[in-house]
Parts: structure tokens; C-alpha cells; sequence
């Protein structure tokens, strides 16, 4: 046993003691097309992100994360469901509508905050939903007891209203909501509303019940604007978008700051699961650019590709998990696990005996921590026509995204990612054999969860 398996099974052991005696809390932060190449800890040397950076000294970074989708509502269902997200019944981009009836999460769906509710906890969501605004597929309608934000994919940050950008017919509404009411709190900054609210529940919680909080930022996705307090972190030299962007992360991060501060103020530190992860990469939509050109705002790091895309700059995000009790600190873990994964993790953090919901797809990331298991022998993503599965550090994606500036060969791209993480050589032509079952993987897939065999674009 190597001292790094030690650790995490000395951990595991702590952990079943905390879970004996308390439910750990959960706070769990999601971010908005926050590329990895967008925090400090993950090797971005222009970014400000000292309590991301602190987040993650006193936790584990994940350097191989995948969100379940490169794009945000399917991203995101995964998260809620542990599921795929074909199989949840959300894919792509839900669309955002005035008239709220825009079907999402399905009636009856097990998600993460109704299983940990039904544990006792008080459960929140604060921030982006985009799971659906229709009555049953509405936060507290799939377990949060607790509502404050917005059914849209986004918002201007200041008059909290979705406006669509682009062609006709066009529409502009505003999309705020207590529980179920509509609030007005214009001109606050979305991002520092959101952190006033999420301190406050901290401040209202109970020492006898355990809660679950689902912070879902709106930023750095656009609207591309911030306060000029974060604009003057970073020097007026600095591109326009790059500057902005990073200026919208810094001001996550303080609000990430004075939540991990009101946690050790209030005495729960050591009492509180911290997740953190982005809902997929960062993007090159030119509604992001303030140039009306391809957004270079985000960066994946050497990760190619971008949201809305199945190389790993799509799905490949920062993640950080502090787990006291259950994960050492200040580790760095090299093995590829997904989002799907929280809901049965966290339900095993809660109660050691609670079995997962029949029919998820996730797993418990606890015993690949403790060195026990391996983590999922195969990956899959869908994006329209696009397909990609992971098996070790082969990757095969059918139809691989094409960006501006980004031309690719279609059909289908193989990849060692060990070897060429950056998915710049395809090796399709070289190893026919691994391709081919490859593809009868995916093929398996898409009859596993539902969805049209995607036919290959030559």
C-alpha cells in the first residue's frame, strides 16, 4: 500500500466515525463555461483565485473531472440525477421561455437533494437552474426546500433578465424568484447577490440538522460584464475579454472566500463536504466576445476545443472536493471521474448504509479514493450529432467538433490522451481494430440510453 492509498484508507476509516456521530453538510459550487485554464491551482498564472487555490490545498484537485456534457442543462441533470443526462431526459441547452412551461427534469425523478432530503437534511438551491421551468420540473419540485434564482440559461448581470441574442423573433424578460415568487433586486452584481444569499442560509442553519447547498453561479458565462473593482485586478493591458472574464472568476472566488470564512466562523468547517466544479468548458460563441468574433475570453488549457464540443476542452473542467473525514488534504488525483458520480458519493458520506437510487449511472468515488476500485472502465458523452467514449486513455470521438480556426478531420478521431492530451493527432488510420470497438461501444450506448445512432459526417 503506497502512502497515498494509506491516507485515503485512514481517511475512509475517520469518515465512518464523523458519519456515525453527524451528517456532514454539503456545499456544493458550480460554475458557468469556467474553462481549467481559467484557476490559479490548475496552472493559470494570469487568473486571481487565492481561495480556489486555498479550496484546493485543503482538499483534493481533480486534474481529470469530466462533466456528463459540454454544455450546461445536460451538464448540470447529471449532477442532479446521477445519471447521463439522455437518460434523465435532459440533452443540450433547454431552451428559456416567458411562458415558464419549458419541460426539464421529469415528475417523479430521484435527484440528489430529494435522496438527501429524505435523510433529514434542509436542502437550498441558489443561482442558475436550467433544468426546466414547467411546475415539475422547478427546484422545489425535485427536492430543494429552498429557491433563490433563475430558470434561464442566463441573465444580464444587473437587471436580471434573459434577452435573446441573435436572429428574430427576439424577447427580453426578467427571471428572478424566491421559492416561487417573483423578486426584484436590480442593479446588485448577480455574482455578489448570489453570495449575500448563500451567506445568509449558512447564518440560519441549525447545529441539529445538516443541510445541502447547491450554489449554481451564472458567471462567468456572459453577459460579459463586471464591476471595476475586479476589472482593476488585472492590468488595463490585458485583452478586453480575458481581462473581464477573469474578472467575473475573482469575484466567484470572493464570494467562495467568505463562505469557507463563515463556515470556520460558524464552527462547521470540519462538518462540511465542499464540491466545486464548472458545468463544462470555456466557450468561443461570439454572443461571449465583446468583438462580435469567436470568444477567447475562457481558456481550457491545453485541452482542445471548447464547450458545445466533445474534445476534452468541452467537458475536461476544474474540480475540487474538500472532504473532512472522508479525503485527505492538499492531494492531487490523476484518475478521470464525472459529475454523475456526486450523488452517490455524497449519499455514501451521509449514511454508510444508504443504497444509491436504482438505475443511476454514477458511482461512488470513495472507494477509487481508498485505491478499492477503478474508476469507470468507460466514459460516454453525446452533443447533437457528436459521440465520444473513453476507455483508459483511449478516446474516441464520431463526428469531432469543428471550431473557428479549429478544422478537423470528420468522421471519427482517436486519441491516446496519456500520450497526446491535447488531442492534436488522430490515430484512427493506425488502429483500426481499437476503433472499431470503440464505435460498438458507443453504438451499445446510444441503445442504452436512448438515443439515435448518430451516422458519421464525411
Amino acid at each position: 500500500m503506497n502512502r497515498r492509498h494509506f491516507l485515503c484508507s485512514m481517511a475512509a476509516g475517520a469518515g465512518a466515525a464523523l458519519a456515525q456521530t453527524r451528517r456532514p453538510n454539503f456545499l456544493v459550487i458550480v460554475t458557468d463555461d469556467h474553462g481549467i485554464g481559467d484557476v490559479g491551482c490548475f496552472g493559470a498564472s494570469d487568473a486571481r483565485t487565492p481561495n480556489f487555490d486555498r479550496l484546493a490545498a485543503s482538499g483534493i484537485r481533480f486534474t481529470q473531472w469530466y462533466a456528463n456534457a459540454p454544455i450546461c442543462s445536460a451538464s448540470r441533470a447529471a449532477i442532479m440525477t446521477g445519471k447521463y443526462p439522455d437518460r434523465a431526459g435532459v440533452q443540450g441547452a433547454l431552451p428559456s421561455q416567458p411562458t415558464w412551461d419549458v419541460q426539464g427534469l421529469r415528475a417523479g425523478e430521484t435527484t440528489l437533494p430529494a435522496s438527501l432530503r429524505a435523510l433529514g437534511y434542509r436542502t437550498a438551491a441558489f443561482g442558475k437552474w436550467h433544468l426546466g421551468s414547467i411546475a415539475h420540473s422547478r427546484p422545489m419540485a425535485q427536492g430543494f426546500d429552498e429557491f433563490f434564482g433563475w430558470y434561464s440559461g442566463w441573465l444580464d448581470a444587473y437587471s436580471h433578465r434573459y434577452y435573446q441574442l441573435g436572429g428574430p423573433p427576439g424577447k427580453i424578460f426578467h427571471d428572478l424568484w424566491r421559492n416561487e415568487t417573483e423578486v426584484f433586486e436590480e442593479p446588485t452584481y448577480m455574482t455578489e447577490l448570489l453570495g449575500r444569499e448563500a451567506r445568509a442560509f449558512l447564518e440560519r442553519q441549525s447545529r441539529q440538522q445538516p443541510f445541502f447547498l447547491y450554489l449554481a453561479f451564472g458567471a462567468p458565462h456572459y453577459s460579459l460584464m463586471a464591476p471595476k473593482k475586479y476589472l482593476d485586478r488585472f492590468p488595463a493591458s490585458m485583452e478586453r475579454d480575458r481581462r473581464t472574464h477573469l474578472a467575473m472568476v475573482a469575484a466567484i472566488d470572493d464570494v467562495v472566500g467568505s463562505l469557507l470564512d463563515d463556515l470556520d466562523r460558524l464552527g462547521i468547517e470540519r462538518e462540511t463536504v465542499v464540491f466545486y466544479q464548472s458545468d463544462n468548458g470555456a466557450t468561443r460563441e461570439e454572443r461571449a466576445s465583446s468583438y462580435g468574433k469567436p470568444a477567447t475570453g475562457g481558456s481550457n488549457g491545453k485541452f482542445r476545443g471548447y464547450k458545445q464540443g466533445l474534445f476534452d476542452g468541452g467537458m475536461h473542467v476544474p474540480a475540487i472536493l474538500r472532504a473532512p473525514g472522508f479525503a485527505p488534504s492538499g492531494v492531487v488525483e490523476n484518475r478521470p471521474m464525472m459529475s454523475m458520480d456526486l450523488l452517490p458519493t455524497f449519499l455514501a458520506m451521509s449514511d454508510a448504509h444508504a443504497q444509491p437510487p436504482r438505475g443511476i449511472d454514477g458511482q461512488s468515488i470513495l472507494p477509487v479514493l481508498r485505491g478499492d476500485r477503478q474508476p469507470h472502465e468507460f466514459m460516454f458523452w453525446s452533443f447533437n450529432q457528436s459521440r465520444a467514449v473513453r476507455q483508459g486513455d483511449w478516446k474516441l470521438i464520431i463526428n469531432p467538433p469543428q471550431f473557428p480556426n479549429e478544422s478537423v478531420e470528420k468522421g471519427v478521431w482517436l486519441s491516446n490522451l496519456e500520450a497526446d492530451p491535447s488531442e492534436r493527432k488522430n490515430l484512427a488510420n493506425s488502429e483500426p481494430e481499437r476503433v472499431r470497438k470503440l464505435m460498438e461501444r458507443i453504438r451499445a450506448w446510444e441503445q442504452y440510453v436512448e438515443i439515435p445512432a448518430a451516422a458519421l459526417i464525411e
